[in-house]
């Protein structure tokens, strides 16, 4: 059950209502996450800013990947029916790279690199070993791609941590508790 009453179009903060109305269209509905996030314009302004900007980093299957990883790590039910749509339908990945990257893998070996160490850098809170470090630059990762993976990890926890919290009524479609899979 939901901690935070949803709003009506007409209860959006001016201050959110722009970027609201651009996921709106973008989305083709209005997720019930925004709509609860919309209450703190500045809160909901930086997360949205932040994620248009990671948005260019790494390619969409790797982002999506991520956000499943993480949001398993994190618990985040609400977040793994969101990833687990987004992956399907916009990154094009089938139903078992969907199960492998909630455990922290992928089938292709650079991404699988990647989410593994996303996975590490959530588990263990930043403190990676210097073979972590090693094994995503032998992949073919830059520093600054390292620095995008733990900018994603970020904001997906962030999102993790506000559903966590506030527990939207879920709006996508639901998917298998991690023990099942």
């Amino acid at each position: 059950m939901s901690r935070i009453p949803a709003l009506n179009p007409e209860q959006v903060p001016a201050a959110s209502k722009a970027t609201l109305d651009t996921f709106t269209k973008n989305i083709g509905f209005t997720p019930n996450m925004m709509t609860a996030f919309a209450q703190s314009p500045i809160a909901f302004n930086a997360w949205a800013t932040l994620l248009g900007s990671l948005s260019k980093a790494l390619d969409v299957k790797t982002r999506d990947s991520i956000g499943l990883a993480v949001s398993e790590v994190n618990g985040c039910n609400y977040c793994l029916t969101v990833h687990s749509f987004t992956a399907q339908h916009m990154a094009q990945l089938p139903a078992d790279e969907i199960i492998l990257a909630r455990k922290g893998h992928a089938t292709d070996a650079r991404r699988d690199a990647a989410v593994q160490f996303a996975r590490k850098v959530i588990e263990t809170r930043g403190q990676i070993k210097d073979a972590d470090l090693k094994a995503i630059r032998d992949a073919g990762y830059t520093d600054a791609n390292v620095m995008e993976i733990v900018a994603l990890v970020a904001m997906y926890s962030l999102t993790n941590f506000f559903n966590n919290v506030f527990d939207p009524e879920k709006d996508f479609p639901a998917v298998a508790p991690a023990g099942s899979i």
